[in-house]
């Protein structure tokens, strides 16, 4: 498994709008219609990456937990389901029931928006602002397979609280790391 640090793009880039399926409820959905009132998280995931894996569950705690506070959460998979089969919409609906993600699971075929928003691995973490102004890119926390801590999601938590609180986020980011996207 090859550890790929994300891009470190700069703090205050726009969000890149998209109109992507939806593998849970089969419908188009776009960043406008997503995006929530405090802030949005666009996490680049997949179903295989032992990564992301990893992460899976507290992803899910940290949506069912912010997303009533009006940050939402949107995922996305872009990998080449040619050459990863197990990354193709109809697992990627099976895997988002079986861990019940209470956010979308956007399938971007043609890899555009992933190109567009310079993500390099899964997981890859985006959170912007209202003003869908990047605010936040990087790490859930220092927790890695394998690395024996435990993944407590405290980086985008705190990014989290100090968005909603209208606090300074810390521009001293670590950038996530994860399996590469499996480019086309």
């Amino acid at each position: 498994m090859a550890a790929t640090p994300s891009r470190m793009i700069s703090l205050g880039t726009k969000a890149v709008d998209f109109n992507l399926m939806d593998t849970t409820s089969d419908k188009i959905l776009s960043l406008d219609a997503l995006k929530g009132s405090k802030g949005t998280l666009i996490a680049f995931i997949c179903n295989h990456c032992p990564f992301v894996l990893h992460i899976n569950e507290r992803l899910v705690q940290l949506a069912n937990r912010y997303q009533e506070k009006g940050i939402q959460f949107i995922a996305i998979s872009s990998n080449d389901v040619v050459n990863y089969p197990q990354d193709g919409p109809k697992l990627m609906k099976k895997r988002a029931k079986e861990l019940s993600y209470p956010f979308p699971y956007l399938y971007d075929e043609d890899q555009s928006v992933a190109k567009a928003y310079m993500a390099e691995c899964t997981p890859d973490f985006f959170l912007y602002n209202s003003k869908l102004s990047l605010v936040y890119r990087g790490q859930m926390d220092d927790s890695r397979p394998g690395n024996g801590k435990e993944c407590t999601g405290i980086d985008l938590s705190n990014a989290f609280d100090a968005l909603i609180e209208n606090k300074v986020i810390d521009p001293n980011q670590k950038p996530s790391i994860g399996c590469n996207i499996k480019w086309k």
